[in-house]
């Protein structure tokens, strides 16, 4: 998957679409209904999204101005946000996520090259403004999944899941007690190691699999795990 930024947003525009058509399913008993996030219903992670899109918005804001601009004003205000747009009638929610979308992409073709340079304050610390369009295209692709709808970890791009499977893998091998595994795609010769290789399991399966199993969205049933035994546990995920 390309690192450039301005490409990629084909990617968010067609994650956008997809999104926005499993939205435009729900009605307001769906939306009321449990997500896969614990405490969340559909109707918190579709807020959290677009408010995702408005943070981003303020990240771009901030690269481009060079304004110290945080992605939101506060944690709290964030979770309050999201709790107040939660409970919102079907059709707003499409017309909010509609509206970010296209914040978004407008602070994108906004931006001149040398501002995609700058570091920015994201969420949890600096971020090189250059992410933060991959940053936009996990989120709506992870919480698509979230939903609990008809969007599988299969549905992912090839590009997508690995690149989604080598940052989660680089996340957990810098953790202070990183599992030690090795992880095998099918039907390739490509390995990625996390921890200590000598003595630790081979986890087997395709990239989008182990890449939503190391992102604490599926529990690993379809991957192998050799030597026989239990899969070791990834730590918790950004």
């Amino acid at each position: 998957m390309t690192t450039d930024p301005l490409l990629l947003m084909g990617e968010v525009d067609a994650a956008t679409r997809r999104l926005l058509r499993t939205a435009a399913s729900f009605d307001a008993a769906d939306l009321a209904a449990a997500s896969l996030l614990p405490g969340w219903t559909r109707g918190h992670v579709l807020a959290h999204v677009a408010r995702n899109a408005d943070g981003f918005v303020n990240l771009l804001t901030a690269a481009r101005t060079g304004a110290a601009l945080p992605m939101y004003a506060s944690l709290d205000a964030r979770t309050a946000d999201i709790e107040a747009g939660s409970s919102r009638p079907p059709a707003a929610h499409l017309d909010d996520l509609r509206r970010t979308a296209d914040l978004f992409a407008e602070a994108v073709a906004a931006m001149p090259a040398d501002a995609w340079a700058a570091t920015v304050q994201a969420r949890k610390g600096p971020w090189p403004a250059a992410l933060l369009v991959w940053g936009r295209l996990r989120e709506i692709e992870v919480h698509h999944l979230d939903l609990a709808a008809d969007y599988r970890a299969a549905d992912w791009s090839e590009t997508f899941a690995h690149r989604l499977l080598r940052e989660a893998a680089s996340h957990h091998a810098m953790g202070p007690t990183p599992p030690s595994m090795v992880l095998r795609l099918d039907g390739s010769e490509h390995e990625v190691v996390i921890g200590g290789r000598v003595g630790a399991p081979v986890v087997a399966g395709s990239a989008p699999d182990l890449a939503v199993w190391l992102i604490g969205r599926a529990d690993g049933t379809l991957l192998s795990v050799t030597p026989d035994g239990p899969l070791p546990t990834p730590p918790e995920w950004i």
